[in-house]
């Protein structure tokens, strides 16, 4: 089976692509054509669009990687012919029908209501003074005061958008569990990456952003999807 070289890294809400820095050296060390996407976080239908001109640049299949609302966004831009695989990375993993808010709502809130109620402009936030202990605890205090007041906000609509058609039934997928993840309840990732027959992985004590507090654990495992995988590969 033919192994996929390209790698497309799409960040969630609350963060962006600088936040991929040490998976990306990880991998194109190991010889990886990695592509980090810039969601606008605008609109389901926008994030989605930026993530297909990323793939359509590509020569050849790619993995699509997701984060948190960034795996709402790979479950529909993963229909594209391009992509071989999917990645779950604390992740939302809709099925027909959902959207990321039916399921951050399906099991209890442990971030103390973190995410702030839609302003004026309909974007939601993630509270400030709650941002390290629930966004990413296991991160230094001074990383995670400057990535709160340089969060990206998401648009509400984006984050209710229910999805049409999803990848993970038509192809392989594998995702991480954050074992201390306080805001997507890991009973929530567990139930999900069950549910999409996905192989998965925990790391016990890991925040949110797990990809940036245990970067090799994380990096493992992109690898050994994209070992793994080919253009036609069944789920």
């Amino acid at each position: 089976m033919k192994e996929t070289k390209n790698i497309v890294l799409v960040h969630g809400a609350f963060a962006d692509g600088s936040g991929w820095e040490a998976i990306y050296h990880l991998l194109a060390a190991k010889g990886y054509n990695v592509v980090i996407v810039q969601n606008p976080c605008t609109s389901m239908k926008d994030d989605v669009a930026a993530t297909t001109r990323a793939l359509e640049k590509l020569d050849g299949p790619a993995l699509l990687v997701g984060h948190s609302y960034g795996g709402a966004v790979i479950t529909q831009a993963g229909l594209s012919d391009k992509v071989a695989g999917l990645v779950y990375i604390a992740a939302f993993q809709p099925d027909e029908g959902e959207s990321a808010l039916d399921l951050v709502m399906s099991a209890p809130d442990l971030s103390g209501g973190a995410v702030l109620p839609p302003d004026a402009n309909g974007f939601i936030y993630y509270a400030k003074d709650k941002y390290h202990s629930g966004f990413c605890a296991d991160l230094p205090a001074n990383q995670a005061a400057f990535m709160a007041v340089s969060q990206i906000p998401v648009a509400a609509k984006a984050f209710g958008a229910k999805m049409t058609r999803v990848a993970w039934k038509s192809k392989p997928t594998w995702a991480i569990v954050a074992g201390a993840d306080k805001s997507i309840n890991p009973i929530i990732e567990r139930r999900i990456y069950q549910r999409g027959n996905s192989k998965t992985t925990e790391i016990p004590g890991a925040s949110h952003l797990v990809f940036m507090s245990h970067p090799k654990e994380v990096a493992a495992v992109i690898e050994e999807a994209a070992s793994q995988v080919g253009r036609s590969s069944p789920n």
